[in-house]
């Protein structure tokens, strides 16, 4: 399965290279430490009002942090985890079902060939993004 794992995962990079695709992944994990953690802190230092203030603060501060760090999509598809690939796979290749390639290469320009079926599986891959990966996508600067 890992050689289909990783043509897939290239078709899905070419692809996104190509359209010029980028991605800002939400934060939400960093954002949520640094809004407790400020609560906290303003907790530790100024009690129950504390705790109010440092948690606007450290939302406010997260927001700042989190927005506008757009990378291309081909980027994040290469860092995702082995788990969050398999599924991105499953998904495009329920669009690739009937397809017969023997390497990437030949899958590249079996997709690439067809506006139909380049179309499919980029609405695939933009799907994934946004509903997996709760990603906002920005096209061609």
């Amino acid at each position: 399965m890992a050689p289909r794992v990783d043509d897939v995962m290239r078709l899905c990079c070419d692809i996104s290279s190509h359209e010029q695709i980028k991605v800002a992944v939400k934060g939400s994990a960093k954002g949520a430490l640094m809004a407790g953690g400020s609560a906290f802190v303003g907790g530790l230092v100024g009690g129950p009002p504390g705790i109010a203030v440092g948690g606007v603060v450290g939302s406010l501060l997260a927001a700042w942090v989190s927005s506008g760090q757009f990378r291309p999509l081909a980027q994040i598809l290469a860092e995702l985890p082995p788990a969050q690939r398999d599924k991105l796979c499953r998904d495009v290749s329920a669009v690739l079902a009937g397809l017969n390639w023997t390497d990437a290469a030949q899958l590249v320009a079996l997709v690439t060939g067809n506006a139909t079926l380049q179309q499919q599986v980029l609405a695939a891959l933009l799907n994934y993004v946004t509903r997996e990966l709760r990603a906002e996508v920005r096209y061609k600067d």
